[in-house]
């Protein structure tokens, strides 16, 4: 999952557009792109479009993001939006273990009464101070959770913090895919807001994978390209992980586990890495001998 790319749930027009597109993922939106009077149309939008999608022969990862669990409409929402053909529930303003095991409640219940029978995953954003805090025991509320989503417009705008300085924005990533690691799931990064700035948003896609992030939140499509290839393993990557992989069983057969790859010492963690990057080769469909 490379890349996310974001629509408002009140432009049903674009839903198909977004499938059709080059992302990875599509996460449809009921909270903040949806002014509160368009929440109920666009619940109803959304909540046929999963089912349509249900349908629907891809390999695009669809996503809601529900509003918040301290609205009015959270419990709609799940209700309406947790069908088959959903894939991973987004929550917003997540701040403790308490708000994943209230919304996996919600969850179990619309699935129950939806018929859904592939549990749905939940995908927790960390954009508070409290958040960021408490994420690790967010990461391991509950099984369902398999990733943390970084939101730095809620994190850094309300306190000050520049956005801009790539200080700020590397200790926060730095600080939530630790949380990330320790949970057991993965980290995927933030939205950037300045569509027309693409090599801000480059760099900054840089910056989550040199930290192993799975990839970047799209609030437009030119930006889907961008995220796909930084988020793409090097063909010289992953010819260096099929070495190591490759070495690390022939030294196993002779009871060794650590051993010398290009001149550099492996062990179980590069070996881990390289592992890796070859089972994100192999989802992308990456030849084996490229």
């Amino acid at each position: 999952m490379r890349s996310k790319l974001f629509i408002p749930g009140s432009r049903p027009d674009l839903f198909s557009k977004a499938m059709a597109s080059q992302a990875d993922a599509v996460s449809i939106d009921l909270e903040d792109s949806v002014l509160p009077e368009r929440k109920d149309d666009a619940r109803n939008y959304v909540s046929a479009y999963v089912q349509a999608c249900a349908n629907q022969d891809t390999d695009k990862v669809l996503i809601v993001r529900v509003n918040a669990q301290d609205t009015q409409h959270f419990e709609a929402d799940v209700l309406a939006v947790v069908r088959p053909g959903l894939h991973m529930i987004n929550l917003p303003k997540i701040q403790s273990a308490a708000d994943i095991l209230a919304a996996v409640a919600a969850i179990e219940q619309a699935e129950r009464c939806n018929g859904v029978t592939d549990p749905v995953s939940i995908l927790a954003n960390i954009e508070t101070p409290k958040a960021l805090r408490c994420a690790v025991e967010i990461a391991t509320a509950h099984k369902r959770v398999v990733g943390l989503q970084l939101g730095l417009a809620d994190l850094f705008e309300p306190f000050g913090i520049a956005r801009h300085d790539p200080r700020h924005v590397h200790a926060t990533m730095f600080a939530m895919r630790m949380a990330a690691a320790e949970g057991g799931v993965f980290a995927f990064d933030a939205a950037y807001g300045n569509v027309a700035d693409t090599e801000g948003f480059r760099a900054e896609a840089e910056m989550a994978n040199s930290l192993g992030y799975l990839g970047k939140s799209c609030i437009h499509p030119s930006q889907i390209a961008v995220a796909n290839a930084v988020f793409r393993p090097s063909d010289a990557d992953i010819a260096h992980a099929r070495r190591v992989v490759d070495a690390a069983e022939s030294a196993a057969a002779q009871g060794n586990g650590a051993l010398l790859v290009d001149g550099q010492l492996v062990d179980a963690p590069f070996l881990r890495r390289a592992q890796a990057i070859l089972s994100i080769a192999e989802t992308l469909g990456i030849p084996k001998h490229a």
